[in-house]
């Protein structure tokens, strides 16, 4: 970016920033790792059509104090490449000689998207997406909207692995297609006349980290020693943007492993069989309306082991949002795959629940309405922490790979929520159950009722010390100390 003929070069993009900036689709996620230029890269795209007298742009971060380091770039930037333009401190806004504006906002809360209500931007920015719920991004996505002719319509985000969103960023942008790979979504619909519409949208994940960032590794060449050395999971995530290890997981035991699917060693998720007879067959519920339901199947074999082996997920397809389905429905549902499915046709079911269920606001409870359509369920324990540790106990792998937590691979749900779970960060010990914690719950009541004790570690017996005589020290002679 220059400032005029022949003036001086204000920010140049390093290689892969030229790539996310080049990108057409409507929405594309730059990032991954930490180190790669993100921010910068955000706070330009956001000059790209300044000239233009109606154009409006937003971008947001979580919370206003986390937008300090936005605003200081754009301190040091914007005014060098356009002269005129003015920030107002008060509310957050560049505005530019053509009149054009760039906005900072935030969205600490859902209930905060009012802020928004009736806006329209042509450009829309979150930096660390994965801060959001979907529900945050969809409604801004609704805000995206040209202001005039002549306009670019779009969206663009940064993230780094982790926080309340990472579960469904991964979705959306993540596993829906390897990197660089535009991700297709048809989308149809009807005007009142009844009109047939139909349109497809593309989306784009750039992956991004300190590697592709040679300015920035010049300026710290200790900056990647640093990520290095952090925790496992830290350093997974931000060195080289690993998906499925990062800070604040709470459940860190998780493996995915198909090359392990039938040998079932270090991993999680296996390959589906047949439930031997004589293995107990259980069943999980946690309520949801406009939230998720969540139903599990679990099979427990005689040492006590836990397989899911089926599920029912009342959600739309859209993350943590319910099919808003009556509890008549569920409860049909429940016995139709009760019969159909091989490994619970005929057996003996022990199902339990969401203790609320039987909570009444003087209206018949949910758990009585299923109960006129014979699904029984016992009231599970909701004890959160034991639930919690308990879980922790089942991932757990022993010497040979073996945990007492199985899941089938084509229990789908599970898989993409439980291991995106991340901590609470005010009751730190416990879930943040503003993520899609339905399955984790079912589960956990399942658990609950199948309790088992942390896996023994095998302990090695140490050696009493003697500085002359232990197996890895050097031998020194008789007065060897001495000299």
């Amino acid at each position: 970016m220059k400032t005029g003929t022949n003036a001086a070069v204000v920010w140049r993009p390093q290689p892969r920033q030229m790539e996310f900036m080049r990108r057409p689709e409507p929405e594309a996620l730059y990032g991954g790792a930490a180190g790669g230029g993100k921010s910068d890269a955000l706070v330009i795209e956001a000059l790209r059509q300044v000239d233009i007298p109606h154009y409006k742009a937003l971008i947001l971060r979580k919370t206003y104090n986390q937008l300090s380091e936005l605003i200081d770039k754009t301190l040091r930037y914007y005014p060098a490449a356009f002269r005129g333009a003015k920030y107002n401190a008060t509310s957050h806004t560049w505005t530019f000689p053509s009149g054009a504006k760039i906005i900072f906002g935030s969205m600490q809360y859902t209930k905060d998207r009012t802020k928004y209500q009736g806006q329209a931007y042509d450009f829309i920015a979150f930096d660390e997406l994965t801060h959001f719920t979907q529900e945050e991004y969809e409604y801004l996505k609704s805000r995206n909207r040209p202001n005039g002719a002549g306009t670019r319509v779009y969206m663009r985000s940064t993230a780094n692995p982790g926080n309340i969103g990472h579960g469904w960023v991964k979705e959306r942008f993540i596993t829906a297609a390897p990197p660089m790979t535009p991700i297709t979504e048809d989308t149809t619909w009807a005007d009142p006349d009844g009109t047939q519409h139909s349109a497809t949208q593309t989306r784009i994940f750039v992956p991004s980290s300190v590697f592709d960032n040679p300015a920035l590794l010049a300026n710290d060449p200790k900056y990647v020693q640093r990520l290095a050395s952090m925790p496992d999971a830290e350093r997974k995530a931000l060195l080289y943007g690993d998906w499925d290890s990062f800070s604040g997981q709470v459940f860190a035991e998780w493996r995915n492993d198909p090359a392990h699917y039938q040998d079932r060693r270090f991993t999680h998720v296996i390959d589906p069989f047949m439930v031997p007879q004589d293995w107990a067959i259980w069943c999980g519920l946690d309520w949801g309306y406009s939230r998720p339901f969540s139903v599990g199947w679990y099979a427990v074999d005689r040492n006590r082991r836990m397989y899911r082996i089926r599920e029912l997920y009342g959600c739309t397809g859209t993350p943590n949002e319910g099919v808003k389905w009556e509890p008549a429905q569920v409860a049909r549902e429940i016995k139709r795959i009760e019969a159909d499915d091989p490994n619970l046709r005929g057996r003996t079911i022990h199902r339990v629940g969401d203790p609320a269920i039987w909570g009444s606001d003087g209206t018949e409870s949910i758990g009585a309405l299923m109960e006129r359509e014979r699904v029984y369920f016992e009231k599970g324990d909701h004890a959160r922490i034991d639930g919690k540790m308990q879980l922790h106990h089942r991932l757990a792998f022993d010497d040979s790979g073996v945990p007492m937590l199985y899941i089938f691979s084509t229990c789908r749900n599970f898989i993409r929520t439980v291991p995106a779970l991340v901590y609470d960060e005010t009751d730190v010990e416990d879930v943040d159950t503003a993520g899609e914690d339905h399955i984790y719950d079912e589960c956990r009541y399942v658990a609950m009722e199948n309790p088992i004790a942390p896996p023994e570690r095998k302990l090695v017996q140490a050696k009493p010390y003697n500085p002359l005589d232990t197996d890895d020290a050097p031998r020194y002679g008789r007065y060897d100390f001495y000299r």
